[in-house]
């Protein structure tokens, strides 16, 4: 079961698509493989991208994310040495690359309560998890503030 958001869509659309998905799945084994599709579905990133710039902290696996901006949207590339953290950093790419800085930053993200995966990780990957979304946020932020002060 393959599932691709559209082009121009909102990030809440995008979430409530996920959530949709999501409702397919009876069992968390099945949720989990999923999970590891988007991890699969994530495009290959450069090797030189895998730096500690990109590392992000407080993953108890490497994750790296990277950020660029490309008609004043942020699309991000990451990649992790984890199937399930792959998966769950793919699912925020999913979410919130090709949408403005703006967008990104004021995003509240209901979807990780409403599919069940704060009850359903692990402390640590849900810590990652946090921490990816801060990253992400913080790209945007820190995007932002560079464009309006440019």
């Amino acid at each position: 079961m393959q599932f691709k958001s559209k082009m121009n869509q909102t990030i809440n659309q995008t979430q409530d698509e996920i959530i949709e998905e999501f409702s397919f799945f009876a069992e968390w084994m099945e949720k989990y493989e999923h999970i590891i599709e988007f991890g699969k579905d994530l495009p290959q990133i450069s090797e030189q991208l895998k730096s500690e710039e990109n590392l992000v902290k407080g993953c108890q696996s490497r994750v790296w994310l990277h950020a660029e901006d490309q008609d004043d949207k942020l699309v991000f590339t990451a990649d992790s040495d984890a199937i399930i953290t792959k998966g769950l950093v793919g699912l925020m790419v999913r979410v919130l690359s090709n949408h403005s800085p703006k967008e990104i930053a004021e995003s509240e993200l209901y979807f990780i309560d409403e599919i069940g995966l704060k009850v359903h990780l692990s402390p640590n990957r849900a810590n990652g998890l946090s921490s990816m979304i801060k990253k992400m946020k913080l790209y945007a932020i820190a995007h932002m503030a560079k464009t309006n002060n440019g």
